[in-house]
């Protein structure tokens, strides 16, 4: 989805991520139509025929539904503008992808049958089932140089307008239930807006309605047709339609294109699992006996360790493994469905630094422990939410995604780790490094516009080798990784040591056999690896 964008769901195959999958490929259902045209849409969504008998049709019996969940959607196309120059383009170049359409098929098997039932439901073309390949190929963690998120691609101001909370916790917009939700009510709120015209309404969602808006003005004035075909429109937009379309052939007659699609059934795979109240992941995947990566590929909207506190309060699991989860949870107290921790505030503490220490947000710690300000006081104690596994077996984790995607960068350049100073901004940054803003952002599994903040680490993938720094020890040039003792101070936390040498908190603990959720006391000697050439000076 566009920047420009303005405001007003057998599970196995899931596991597969972006991988094709070996062996035969599988052949198609044979009820596939013909391919649509302009001049057919009303006929080719009811499965009529233009020239039945309207007084046979009254009494034959309705066409049993297509066990494939693809033959439903080809059923429901509505949209017209198929037959066209620039869908033809648009056609060869996804026809000629290969393994493309295995991987497709595999990410929308567990979200498509419930985005073809709300379309149904909603009486829309079934064409705007296969807009997330145009947006995300469906993966579910897609994330834009826009600042665009999940299979639907919202922008972080349209999902807030359409009901989708993103928090610490929490973002909506990667959660497939409430995002295909706030999808289709944008989009029917842009077809009424263009008078029930799919096309221009499309275009919109890309766009934004005040791009085409202002197309359509030009060319009224200009006494130019209308339509979206007669539009001038951002290069993006101008091929984003077509894109739709030409897609929505292909899967209309596959087998004769050359590609395939992985069947999917038409009947749900996944359902909503309703909860009262916060649950650790690790436990929940371990009730409905599945592995952490499948529970956060089929519910991609949690950022962390548990659900959200504020809710939603659900969890999206493999119809087969349902039960079992509903026995697991009823036999465990609910106190054990999130591990907590007694934490006795030092003197000099914050509220931030204990966030940061056990790598929660403030206000968590206000809402857990009924605080209202900011004020705490040394001797007190503090009930801490945190994981009960270490933070990396939350795999799909936001933390774990970001530093994945840190540790993978171009094999000609040198990874330097990079600590947010004040009134940094990736363009800064950038620019220092003699890097590019956006290729900064991506290696840091963030977008150009995303917020800094101080302290923060990023990763530099520089060109050339990395500059040496000469240590003052009147022996010239040193190695520039060396080994460093550091005593304990009243107030420290593993964030701040980390951040002081610049340094992860991860290899902080597996340098010192640190536990997860362990305290540091005073006067203990830890040790560390530290980058020389990458020091600040500072406290």
């Amino acid at each position: 989805m566009n920047t420009r964008r303005f405001l007003p769901i057998g599970v196995v195959l899931l596991l597969a991520g972006c991988a094709s999958v070996p062996g035969d490929q599988p052949t198609e259902v044979s009820d596939a139509p013909s391919q649509p045209t302009a001049a057919e849409p009303a006929e080719r969504a009811s499965g009529r025929d233009a020239n039945a008998d309207p007084a046979a049709s009254a009494t034959a019996e309705p066409p049993a539904p297509p066990r494939d969940l693809w033959a439903r959607i080809r059923r429901g196309y509505a949209i017209p503008g198929h037959d066209n120059a620039r869908v033809q383009a648009q056609y060869e170049h996804f026809r000629g992808l290969d393994g493309y359409w295995q991987r497709v098929s595999e990410r929308a098997h567990p979200y498509l049958f419930h985005i073809v039932e709300a379309l149904d439901a909603r009486d829309m073309p079934m064409e705007l089932a296969l807009l997330p390949i145009v947006e995300s190929a469906f993966r579910p963690f897609a994330y834009s140089h826009g600042r665009a998120a999940g299979i639907w691609q919202f922008i972080p101001a349209t999902g807030r307008h359409y009901g989708l909370e993103q928090n610490w916790w929490y973002d909506g917009r990667r959660d497939v239930l409430a995002a295909t939700d706030a999808a289709l009510t944008y989009l029917e709120y842009l077809a009424e807006m263009f008078d029930g015209d799919w096309l221009l309404a499309v275009a919109a969602y890309n766009g934004g309605e005040g791009t085409v808006s202002r197309a359509i003005e030009r060319n009224r004035q200009a006494g130019r047709p209308t339509d979206y075909w007669s539009l001038e429109l951002p290069r993006e937009t101008m091929n984003y339609v077509p894109k739709l379309l030409a897609i929505s052939e292909l899967v209309a007659d596959p087998s004769s294109h050359g590609i395939a699609l992985q069947p999917i059934p038409n009947e749900p795979v996944v359902d909503a699992v309703t909860l009262e109240r916060q649950v650790d992941l690790a436990l929940a995947a371990e009730l409905a006996g599945l592995d952490i990566e499948t529970l956060y590929r089929l519910n991609p909207g949690y950022n962390r360790w548990a659900t959200a506190p504020d809710g939603p309060h659900r969890l999206l699991l493999p119809l087969e493994n349902i039960p079992a989860f509903r026995r697991g949870l009823a036999q465990t107290p609910e106190s054990d469905w999130l591990r907590w921790q007694r934490h006795r505030i030092a003197r000099g503490e914050t509220l931030g630094e204990i966030a940061d220490r056990y790598h929660v947000t403030v206000d968590t710690l206000k809402q857990s422990n009924g605080i209202d300000g900011h004020i705490i006081r040394a001797g007190d104690h503090l009930l801490v939410p945190v994981a009960s596994r270490p933070s990396g077996q939350y795999r799909l984790s936001a933390d774990d995604r970001r530093q994945a995607r840190q540790r993978t960068g171009p094999d000609n350049r040198q990874r330097r780790q990079y600590t947010v100073q004040a009134g940094d901004s990736f363009w800064a940054i950038a620019r220092r490094h003699g890097v590019g803003v956006r290729e900064l952002a991506r290696w840091n599994g963030m977008a150009p516009g995303d917020t800094l903040s101080i302290g923060e680490q990023l990763v530099i993938w520089s060109n050339g080798p990395v500059q040496q720094t000469a240590v003052d020890t009147g022996a010239g040039p040193v190695d520039r990784l060396q080994s460093v003792t550091y005593t304990v101070r009243s107030g420290d936390s593993l964030y701040l040591i980390a951040q002081r040498f610049n340094v992860a908190v991860a290899d902080l603990q597996r340098w010192n056999n640190i536990a997860e959720g362990s305290y540091l006391q005073p006067g203990q000697r830890l040790r560390l690896r530290v980058d020389v050439t990458a020091q600040s000076g500072g406290r």
